[in-house]
């Protein structure tokens, strides 16, 4: 028995203000409180039937989603076990942009199941080692489930339809279309060689109409009209400028005492000569187009447009920076002719109409396509963005995160391209096959391995009872089990329609989940699970800070 420290009044281990919590009681089971709650939170979203949140934010925006990464980065969990959850959600969609509330409802049911083993006794070690065992187990095997894989080079058709279910569980309802957006993107951007860039998918959105108005252009699309009178350019060079086209402004002020009408006319005739001197040597030096970071004068503008020169504002860094990456140009914090290291290329640039918005298109002319120049020595980066319409900005900001899970899941099956059946199949089969191997081990890790598999139940649990409600998910659970028993019953899954007894063989209906985001779901889940298992005492300190500024007082004189 170890020997306690004792309480004395005067023992100070730590500053005034701090909070200490330790044991089973106070620590690991408030611990497991919180982490079931931010569980159940995202639970109802998941799926295509999830139900959405509506989220105000500490800046008062509104999100209406049921993307679970939107939704824990705007409530702001400041609970330190919740906090590693949302630590490694995070980890999830930054590694694989897809399946973060699989990692949170997976963790959050983990840790629940170990509830009841530690109230009987179990050492948190003992539940840690039997979820690792299962974890690895289940990774193992899920290796073998993989019936198909994505073609490569990829064909519109395969692409479209290893979207589909992602998205469908963003945008139920809009998925086909949303998918084909994305696929034609993803083709026109795709590099013979190398890896894809996610940053060459762009999205702008713009208000009105519907879904169905939206399209995919070649190159980028700046949501504004070029400034200049020129709208239409073909094979130019380009200059990107950061600081403002306009005259310098003095330092100081200064008093000029003017004597004839003559001096009076002659003024800034000095600067003016001095401005054309600048945009007449950028227009020497063959620049048609010019990108604007910042301010553009009256007196600039008007010599631009007496030389031609189209102009496009572009006031967002991250655009500019992209821009420049397009283009293969120098941004210059200068005013005056770029050298010709510094002057990019643009194949088109024009000013379009979509749905009755004025428009700016800069693309570059791909290999095969009509008006191609290959240009030695130089790469050109290809872009696509899609244009999205709809009716509120809420809708578009909505659509918006969905293609770039979209476009994130396509990078990782860009990388390991083999995909499992989908609609929870894959987790009941893994949940099956890990409770089996925990019936064959010694010791009291096997009860954490069989509530490890009793934890992977939860994901076709919450389809069923989001899609069908409570009572008749456990139902359609129940069968799926008794098919996943049979013999090549591996692909059976929820239909969320329930079109026939709540079941579906999801290979038959091309229903697919990326097995590298199944993968890393598992394994950060499993990881997450263990840190906050593995916690028996939380110290907080004092929160750093000044004093708090004092509340109103009331009206004195008032009785």
């Amino acid at each position: 028995m170890s020997l306690k420290v004792p309480k004395t009044n005067n023992l100070q281990l730590f500053k005034d203000g701090y909070k200490l919590s330790q044991g089973l009681e106070d620590a690991v089971l408030r611990n497991i409180q919180a982490v079931a709650e931010l569980s159940d939170l995202v639970r109802s979203s998941f799926g295509p039937i999830g139900m959405k949140k509506l989220v105000i934010n500490h800046l008062g925006r509104i999100f209406v989603t049921s993307d679970a990464a939107t939704i824990i980065r705007e409530i702001e969990v400041v609970h330190p076990a919740a906090k590693l959850l949302v630590m490694a959600s995070q980890a999830q969609e930054f590694e694989m942009g897809d399946a973060t509330n699989t990692v949170l409802i997976f963790s959050g049911e983990l840790i629940k199941k170990s509830e009841h083993l530690l109230i009987m006794g179990l050492h948190p070690s003992e539940v840690i080692k039997g979820y690792e065992l299962g974890c690895a187990k289940a990774l193992a095997e899920l290796e073998t489930l993989s019936t198909t894989s994505l073609p490569k080079p990829p064909s519109l058709a395969s692409l479209i339809r290893a979207l589909t279910p992602p998205l469908a569980s963003k945008q139920y309802g809009y998925e086909n279309m949303l998918a084909r957006l994305v696929a034609e993107a993803a083709l026109i951007v795709m590099p013979p060689k190398g890896a894809f860039n996610v940053d060459n998918v762009r999205v702008v959105k713009i208000l009105g109409g519907g879904l169905e108005g939206s399209r995919v252009v070649k190159g980028m699309v700046f949501g504004r009209e070029s400034e200049g009178t020129v709208k239409n350019v073909k094979k130019a060079k380009v200059a990107v400028f950061t600081s403002a086209l306009d005259v310098a402004q003095t330092e100081t002020k200064g008093t000029v005492l003017i004597k004839t009408a003559e001096e009076m006319l002659n003024l800034t005739h000095g600067e003016e000569k001095h401005l054309e001197m600048i945009i007449k040597g950028i227009s020497d030096s063959g620049v048609k187009v010019i990108i604007a970071g910042s301010s553009i004068g009256e007196l600039a503008m008007h010599y631009l447009n007496r030389y031609q020169i189209a102009v496009l504002k572009v006031l967002s860094k991250f655009d500019l920076r992209r821009l420049c990456r397009v283009v293969n140009a120098t941004p210059l914090a200068r005013m005056g002719a770029p050298t010709p290291e510094e002057a990019g290329w643009v194949d088109i640039f024009e000013t379009v109409e979509i749905g009755g918005d004025r428009v700016t298109v800069l693309r570059q002319v791909g290999e095969g396509e009509e008006g191609y120049e290959g240009r030695v020595g130089e790469e050109k980066t290809k872009t696509a963005t899609i244009v999205l319409r709809g009716a509120t900005s809420n809708r578009l900001d909505d659509l918006e995160r969905a293609i770039d899970d979209g476009v994130n899941v396509l990078k990782a099956l860009f990388k390991d391209g083999r995909l499992v059946p989908g609609a929870g199949a894959t987790e009941l089969e893994l949940g099956k096959r890990v409770e089996a191997y925990g019936n064959g081990l010694r010791g009291l890790a096997q009860h954490a391995v069989k509530r490890f598999a009793a934890a992977l139940e939860v994901i076709p649990r919450t389809l069923a009872e989001n899609a069908l409600g409570g009572a008749e998910g456990n139902e359609i659970v129940s069968r799926l089990w008794a098919k996943h028993e049979e013999k090549g019953g591996e692909g059976w899954g929820v239909d969320i329609e329930a079109e026939t007894d709540g079941t579906l063989h999801a290979p038959k209906h091309q229903i697919f989940d990326s097995l590298a985001a199944k993968h890393w779901a598992i394994k950060l889940a499993t990881e997450a699970a263990c840190s906050v298992l593995s916690v028996d005492s939380i110290i907080m300190s004092k929160p750093a800070g000044g004093p708090k500024v004092p509340q109103q007082a009331g009206n004195w004189d008032e009785d």
